[in-house]
């Protein structure tokens, strides 16, 4: 096949579990020995459940199982995802809700949503959007969702400024294109991808209301190192602490090549150091809930108005404020993406021997191990464990190492 493009076989989700097996067939034999005898025609070599289901797709070469995008669709950006609604913003400057192609969720992927914050997606637009159907038909046809506003529409034609806002054009998502710069962690068992397509991770971490948490921190740069981004610590609500007392942490994550800038959304200190490090450059800010991460951006961007709340007065935890990852577009020539809190960050796809190159401190001593497969956890003649006795590493950042060793043994 020409153009680029092949025929592939890919495995799609099953959508039937194995069904129980009874686990009273001698009592049933005996009770009707008559049956014995159907009860070869009952059984099977292997369950409903485990049925293979592929399908042929034509892909491009380039592209791993994505269906192919024709002249009928465009190019965009997901800005954010509404549940099964997805707001894409093209680059000729239309903005699409979009829904995904059901053959998308049907591939066989770890991820809990094959669409998310940052993707370049194609869009098939709806008939109303290329100017085939009436303006308020949708993906699903004629008087798909707007036949409210089309009645509102008509009640208030003579009074212009009461007029509803005309709602966004409808499309459909046809090809999810093959992302770079991922922040994602593992939910239950399954890849949650944060967001995608950003250059750098800014890390806010709360001095006080909540309080500090150094191994989020070292969590949040093995996710960052690991998803190919380049990280950027934020020590916000500055003006609450001794900057004096801050000195040991914000020097040891300088020295490991990790930019750190104290910041403050209240008197704005930082800011302005924080501004020119968002621009001409895609940015994703993460943390926890409560540590201002909306607050600076409303300070890094007058005008943007993200919803904020104050810190609980009974257990001093942030409150869930921001409930979606949306992609903003700065003034300064650069996007940052908004996040909800989280409450913890394990790492996805991880396996133990490779946490180590998470903790460049450690290379040093590494070759210097009695075993070539040391672990640093329990071994004789580890040098790790030697040199963080002889507090050339800090016990801190070793206690981290720790728990994400184990974390990952545990997957």
């Amino acid at each position: 096949m020409g153009n680029g493009k092949k025929k592939v076989r890919v495995d799609l989700r099953k959508n039937r579990a194995k069904p129980p097996r009874g686990n009273d067939l001698t009592r049933a034999f005996q009770e009707d020995a008559a049956a014995a005898g159907d009860a070869a025609s009952g059984e099977r070599v292997r369950a409903k459940g485990d049925l293979s289901r592929k399908r042929t797709l034509v892909v491009d070469d380039a592209a791993d199982a994505m269906p192919a995008a024709d002249a009928a669709c465009v190019r965009g950006r997901v800005l954010r995802v509404h549940g099964l609604a997805s707001v894409v913003e093209a680059d000729d400057g239309r903005v699409f809700r979009c829904a995904v192609r059901r053959l998308l969720k049907s591939l066989s992927t770890d991820e809990r949503s094959v669409v998310t914050t940052g993707d370049v997606v194609w869009v098939r637009p709806s008939g109303a959007a290329v100017g085939n159907q009436d303006p308020g038909a949708g993906v699903g046809g004629r008087d798909s969702g707007f036949r409210e506003t089309r009645e509102a529409d008509a009640v208030s034609a003579l009074n212009p400024e009461t007029r509803p806002p005309t709602p966004a054009p409808e499309g459909m998502i046809e090809r999810v294109e093959p992302r770079h710069g991922v922040l994602t962690r593992a939910s239950r068992r399954r890849e949650h991808v944060l967001v995608a397509n950003v250059d750098q991770l800014a890390v806010v971490i709360s001095l006080v209301q909540p309080d500090l948490k150094p191994h989020l921190i070292d969590r949040y740069l093995a996710a960052a190192q690991k998803g190919g981004l380049a990280p950027v610590l934020l020590l916000n609500k500055a003006d609450l602490a001794d900057p004096a007392a801050l000195q040991p942490l914000v020097g040891f994550y300088a020295q490991i090549g990790v930019p750190v800038i104290l910041t403050s959304a209240a008197t704005g200190l930082g800011v302005g150091r924080l501004r020119e490090l968002l621009r001409g450059r895609a940015t994703v800010f993460s943390g926890q809930s409560g540590v201002g991460k909306s607050s600076l951006l409303n300070a890094v961007q007058p005008g943007l108005a993200l919803k904020v709340k104050s810190v609980s007065e009974v257990n001093e935890k942030g409150r869930h404020t921001t409930t979606y990852s949306q992609l903003i577009r700065l003034d300064a020539c650069g996007w940052v993406v908004d996040t909800p809190g989280v409450r913890q960050l394990a790492l996805w796809d991880t396996i133990p021997e490779e946490v180590e190159g998470y903790f460049p401190e450690f290379r040093p001593f590494v070759p210097l191990c009695a075993f070539p497969d040391c672990s640093h956890t329990h071994e004789t003649g580890c040098a790790v464990k030697a040199a963080v006795a002889r507090r050339q590493l800090s016990e801190r950042r070793y206690h981290s190492y720790l728990g994400m060793f184990r974390g990952a043994a545990e997957d």
